[in-house]
């Protein structure tokens, strides 16, 4: 009795879908093989994403559209050219019509534009809650679910605390903008006082390092100016200030106000000057460095984030109770008590905000193009002043009077 036995081999699956095949093979009398085949298929899926993350990222979408574009008006109204003001601006300023022009020009203000999101959030909230109120009144649901309302007691001891902290807010932040302010103007006077002395302190023997240092005078208050904005574009408004090379170099530094400080230092060292024109000269480039300081604290250093944080917490905490704390009063007014007390409040909280960055709501493009101008100016008028000096020093002297002698 021939003793059989089975034999299993193993196949490496050669396809993508996992397939194995399994030959059985059993030995005949004749040594012969008859070979029987199984192919086993185990088809895998591909795990799907969940839908959820999906539908989560769809729904915050939705609703950062609104703030996205509120935003986005906001960042636009930041880097708006300012203008100063002369008198015609002014007399339109304090005009007795400005009230109603203020009015009419309410839907193209970006500081009301962007509290839409938070005053649609809040007065939503509070229609929201009128209307639980109202069902619960009306019987509408179970009468297990309380009617929500509350002492207005809270609200008088709390709300002086609220109007201290928006005016402090407020106040600290327009301080930032007069600090701000009072830099520039040091800044433009220190530039124009400077291009004063440059101009009758240096001869004409030194006549190309004289118009190259005027150069890189005009160019600070522009370097330093877009070094504190954002968005500014350094290439464009210098490219009529410095010649190609040295806006290159100025361009591939990485603190470009320091490095024209630096083509200023070199170039009063170049100059044939005595010592004391020369230290004269030399200590206006303090006021400078004076103003680069001033401006970068500004800009790196906020009004202290608790403070701001604060303030934002007790509008929102405010706002949120405002709707429950007036249903005995107000009823269904409470919608619309919500909605200009948000406007209201939120609107002084934005003002500060916005002024808290003092160097966009500057007319800092303005202030650089009439300083340039005041200096070119100066340039063309230098020859022309001498040339009358020298005229009336001449036919002073050519003036006798009858005995021989020069008249007094």
């Amino acid at each position: 009795m021939t003793n059989s036995r089975t034999l299993f081999t193993i196949q490496s699956p050669t396809n993508a879908s996992f397939s194995s095949h399994f030959t059985l093979k059993k030995p005949s009398k004749l040594l012969s093989y008859k070979k029987l085949t199984f192919r086993v298929l185990c088809s895998s899926q591909p795990s799907k994403p969940p839908q959820d993350s999906n539908l989560i990222s769809t729904l915050v979408s939705i609703i950062r559209i609104i703030p996205d574009w509120a935003d986005k008006i906001q960042e636009g109204g930041m880097r708006k050219k300012r203008s100063l003001y002369n008198h015609e601006t002014w007399v339109q300023h304090r005009s007795s019509l400005r009230h109603i022009r203020h009015l009419f020009s309410s839907l193209n203000s970006r500081v009301i534009l962007s509290l839409i999101p938070p005053v649609i959030a809040f007065t939503s909230f509070a229609f929201v809650i009128a209307s639980y109120n109202s069902a619960v009144s009306m019987h509408w649901l179970p009468k297990f679910f309380p009617v929500l309302r509350a002492s207005p007691q809270p609200y008088q001891l709390t709300a002086p605390a609220l109007a201290l902290l928006l005016v402090f807010r407020t106040e600290a932040s327009y301080s930032r903008f007069e600090a701000g302010k009072k830099a520039w103007t040091k800044v433009i006077a220190g530039t124009n006082d400077f291009a004063r002395q440059v101009i009758g302190c240096v001869d004409k023997r030194d006549a190309v390092l004289k118009e190259a240092l005027l150069q890189y005078i005009m160019a600070f208050p522009v370097a330093l100016k877009c070094h504190i904005t954002y968005g500014s574009d350094i290439a464009s408004d210098l490219k009529n200030l410095l010649e190609a090379d040295d806006l290159a170099v100025v361009l591939s530094s990485k603190h470009r106000p320091r490095c024209v400080i630096g083509f200023i230092s070199q170039s009063l060292q170049s100059l044939n000057l005595e010592g004391t024109k020369l230290s004269q000269l030399d200590s206006k480039i303090s006021c400078f460095h004076e103003g680069i300081g001033v401006c970068e604290q500004l800009v790196g250093i906020p009004i202290p984030l608790s403070y701001t944080r604060l303030t934002s917490r007790f509008l929102v905490l405010w706002h949120l109770t405002l709707p429950i704390i007036l249903w005995d009063d107000c009823h269904w007014i409470v919608v619309p008590a919500t909605f200009i007390s948000a406007a209201s409040l939120f609107c002084i909280e934005e003002v500060g905000v916005l002024i808290e960055e003092p160097f966009p709501m500057l007319a800092l493009d303005e202030l650089c193009h009439r300083v340039r101008d005041n200096i070119q100016e100066a340039m063309a008028n230098e020859k022309q002043i001498q040339e009358r000096l020298n005229s009336k020093r001449k036919r002073r002297f050519s003036e006798h009077s009858p005995n021989g002698w020069p008249t007094l």
